[in-house]
């Protein structure tokens, strides 16, 4: 008897814990008043300043020509943040989403001619049938305070069940600033490792597509017979970060390995970047990888750059044409794992340095961003999610 009292009263704390938990009320988001401060920086002193909080996981953002930012929160909103960190209302018109694990809300960046068109891309991940979900794309229209003209111009097939590994980047090939007329959107293998080998199907692909979302021609399996014709490279596990390098027009991705192995790739047409053949990271039981067959092979590339400790790489931006600042010429990333803000030193496409900055702060960076006035933003991963201005030290003289 004095079991079965013990054992009601565990179910009854359970059930009121539980009920605390879904009772959370989120932090609601709202201009930040937490004063800037200094931090440390190889290159000097780097200021950091807190725009906006209380964002529901921020996942992208967007700097708009006019002032102001485009945040997605990977539950399904579409915020816009003002310069003065004031946060509007969720945005109507967005996409259902995913929203599981992984999945949700995720990249949004805006077209290259958006002074004039008013375009902006979303990738997300899109519900399927009987619980399934894939990467997809979809374009629109900003208003005020609403989407218009909403067209979904790609989808990750098949769908399958699951809550993680959608990826997903998009980025406009290109250089500096000049659109070259196509849209590369990196996705994840769905944690289906064979998928990533199997050019039937989407999953652990890098796609390049037309602006309007049609295949070009120029693609390397366009002309193939069992492949899928947007493939632009495969072999890939988790990409969630992809820029342009704006002096150069190459590509770069970064993509999370399994225990280790992230890597950055400058992934070229047609080419195997050897997910799960080839890996620098084992399963997080710390056993090997079953497809596993070493660190190399024939006919598969090798990453451009890699870490056997995962930082957990997510968003990436080049900071480059500000000769006036310390920073420039480098490659930044967001750790979500190491809680703080990657900077590599550039000569060319070769990585001669790493710092890590923000770890003092001890958040999830999500997203960076660079602004055409130098500063850099920066987005948090939390329940209470930031929105961070950064201000390089300057060079010096």
């Amino acid at each position: 008897m004095r079991r079965i009292r013990i054992l009601a009263a565990c179910i009854a704390m359970s059930l009121a814990l539980n009920a605390c938990a879904q009772s959370k009320t989120p932090a609601q988001p709202v201009a930040s008043a937490e004063p800037a401060r200094a931090m440390p920086s190889h290159a000097g002193t780097l200021q950091v300043r807190p725009i906006a909080s209380g964002l529901d996981h921020p996942w992208a953002v967007a700097v708009l020509p006019t002032g102001g930012f485009l945040v997605t929160e990977r539950p399904g909103r579409l915020r816009r943040i003002g310069s003065d960190g004031k946060v509007s209302a969720p945005i109507i018109g967005v996409p259902t989403v995913f929203a599981q694990g992984q999945g949700g809300l995720l990249d949004v960046v805006l077209d290259p001619d958006f002074v004039n068109n008013k375009r902006i891309w979303l990738s997300f991940a899109e519900p399927g049938e009987d619980d399934t979900a894939g990467t997809a794309v979809a374009t629109a229209t900003l208003g005020d305070a609403a989407l218009t003209d909403v067209q979904v111009i790609y989808r990750q097939l098949p769908k399958v069940e699951g809550g993680n590994h959608f990826g997903s980047r998009i980025a406009f090939d290109g250089i500096g600033g000049k659109s070259g007329g196509h849209v590369f959107i990196s996705q994840g293998e769905r944690n289906e490792r064979a998928m990533a080998q199997d050019l039937d199907v989407l999953q652990g692909k890098l796609v390049r597509l037309n602006l309007d979302g049609t295949q070009p021609s120029d693609n390397p399996f366009a002309s193939g017979v069992g492949v899928r014709k947007a493939i632009w490279s495969y072999g890939h596990r988790n990409m969630q970060g992809m820029a342009v390098d704006p002096r150069t027009g190459t590509l770069w991705q970064s993509e999370h390995g399994p225990r280790g192995g992230d890597e950055l790739n400058l992934p070229q047409a047609g080419k195997n970047y050897g997910w799960p053949v080839i890996t620098h990271g084992i399963n997080y039981s710390g056993l090997k990888i079953p497809e596993a067959e070493g660190k190399a092979k024939a006919g598969m590339e090798p990453p451009h750059h890699f870490w056997e400790k995962s930082p957990a790489l997510s968003g990436m931006a080049f900071y480059t044409g500000q000769p006036g600042s310390a920073w420039n010429n480098s490659l930044l990333l967001g750790a979500l794992a190491d809680r703080n803000l990657i900077r590599l030193t550039l000569d060319g496409d070769r990585i001669t340095g790493e710092e890590r900055l923000l770890g003092d702060l001890g958040k999830r960076i999500r997203d960076v961003r660079v602004g055409s006035d130098g500063k850099v933003y920066v987005l948090t991963d939390e329940d209470d999610g930031q929105l961070l201005e950064l201000v390089p030290p300057a060079a010096a003289r």
